[in-house]
């Protein structure tokens, strides 16, 4: 039996206007090499500044995951040779990273675990090779984007284990805003540290990197590949052969990982502090406004449970995704029921949104599903009315009300009107309603339903139980 020893590292590309160390728009999918400047291109004589709003969010992170914040920090250069590398060195923090000591915990199977941070540090992106069929380009928009490369401890023991902490995570970056986060886009990238031992030994053995893995799907499937590689090698007396310290890529189409160069270690890189960039020295000033962050999920969660009535199940599915969270917190920032807000969102809209539509790109806005609410509530309108309103406002962008007129399921709430179908419905039901009286209470739903059914479902149910109740 072996066990899965596993650690992460995710650069996480911070949502700053501009770059690390210049003042180049970070802005995504534009012409090639339109955001760069003598400083990200590494002109001669060009020196980089640093940008304090990725020092603010980097402290940002460190208070979400209980980290220590380094007050003073440094920052190194990196050397190695890649054709979107223009400087040829990457500048980095290797020796005092902004970020250490933090921790995440994460549940799996209903089972709570900790799993350390062991550093999170600033760096500069590097630029993107497009390889075509005989030749590359380089696209150097990205280089000198600011990241934050979060590394964890080999805590994680199975691809359930690294992905649900992956997912926590991604979560937390959003939800305190330092990162859209986005896996397609690359401003959330991963890779795996990857190795196994037989159960009950505390060695650590060869360890295989997964490099930039950008999908949940794909991060699990590349760990079960590779532990189940490693440990066929183990069997077939092959280990010290086929599994070696190396870097491998993960090929999404034959789900296999496949062997891309041999692993650096880090004096392979000639670190050495960056004569151009001065230490960082954060302020108790700066350090105040960066430390003060939004509210976490776990304790989003906890607030919905406790003071608002959610159930478990309901709050994190709210919390899974910080969009879902936002329009949830419109909603009950109107005042509007708790419980009917998570039945509409998570049930009603959620159903409705097809085809890989987000609840950002939702033709039902918060503001939208609030004046629905709003005509629910006030009666204006019956639940099961309101299905048909939803279905009609994802097609229509018009006011509610006209819809509802136009729908004409405005719901009657006239005593009168709803006495004289009452009166009718007692009148053809006589025999019923002597039994009713004699007893048989379980009688009252059928001369509601008949009451609806007679008023063709336009009837306030509320009304119609209190005026049967005195009727009968």
């Amino acid at each position: 039996m072996f066990e899965t020893v596993i650690g992460l590292e995710v650069h996480c590309q911070l949502n700053t206007k501009t770059k690390i160390f210049c003042s180049c728009s970070t802005s995504f999918g534009d012409e090639p090499n339109t955001h760069v400047c003598p400083v990200c291109l590494a002109l001669p004589g060009a020196l980089p500044v640093l940008n304090k709003e990725a020092v603010k969010k980097a402290i940002s992170f460190g208070t979400a995951v209980n980290a220590t914040i380094n007050q003073h920090s440094v920052f190194d250069r990196k050397n190695y040779f890649y054709p979107d590398l223009p400087k040829a060195y990457q500048i980095s923090q290797f020796s005092v990273p902004i970020v250490e000591n933090g921790e995440l915990f994460i549940s799996v199977d209903g089972k709570e675990k900790r799993v350390g941070i062991t550093r999170a540090h600033l760096e500069e992106d590097a630029g993107k090779n497009n390889h075509e069929s005989n030749r590359s380009l380089v696209d150097l928009n990205r280089a000198g984007i600011p990241l934050l490369e979060i590394v964890s401890e080999p805590d994680m023991r199975s691809s359930d284990e690294a992905v649900e902490y992956l997912k926590k995570l991604h979560s937390i970056l959003r939800f305190i805003n330092i990162s859209d986060a986005n896996m397609q886009e690359g401003s959330f990238r991963c890779d795996v540290n990857i190795s196994i031992r037989p159960k009950g030994e505390d060695k650590l053995y060869t360890r295989v990197e997964i490099k930039n893995l950008n999908s949940f799907r794909f991060i699990q499937k590349a760990i079960e590949y590779e532990v189940e590689r490693q440990i066929m090698a183990w069997e077939d007396g092959k280990y010290d052969k086929e599994v070696v310290q190396e870097t491998r890529l993960f090929d999404t189409d034959l789900l296999v990982t496949k062997s891309m160069r041999g692993k650096e270690d880090s004096a392979e890189y000639r670190y050495f502090p960056d004569p151009d960039l001065l230490p960082v020295e954060i302020s108790p000033e700066m350090m105040e406004e960066a430390i003060n962050i939004p509210e976490l999920p776990d304790q989003k969660k906890s607030r919905y449970i406790n003071e608002l009535g959610i159930k478990k199940s309901d709050a994190e599915v709210i919390i899974s995704d910080y969009p879902l969270a936002r329009y949830f917190e419109d909603l009950i920032n109107k005042n509007h029921d708790p419980k009917l807000c998570v039945t509409w969102l998570t049930v009603e809209l959620l159903a409705r949104l097809k085809n890989g539509v987000t609840i950002e790109e939702s033709p039902v806005n918060s503001s939208k599903m609030s004046e629905l609410l709003t005509r629910i509530e006030d009666s204006t309108i019956s639940q099961k009315a309101a299905k048909d309103v939803l279905d009609y406002m994802f097609e229509h962008d018009e006011d509610i009300d006209e819809i509802i007129e136009k729908l004409g399921l405005k719901q009657v709430s006239d005593d009168s009107a709803i006495l004289a179908v009452i009166d009718e419905v007692l009148s053809k039901n006589q025999d019923k309603v002597q039994e009713y009286r004699d007893g048989k209470d379980k009688l009252f739903g059928f001369f509601v339903g008949q009451t609806m059914k007679a008023g063709k479902g336009a009837f306030n149910p509320t009304k119609v139980n209190e005026l049967l109740k005195t009727r009968l």
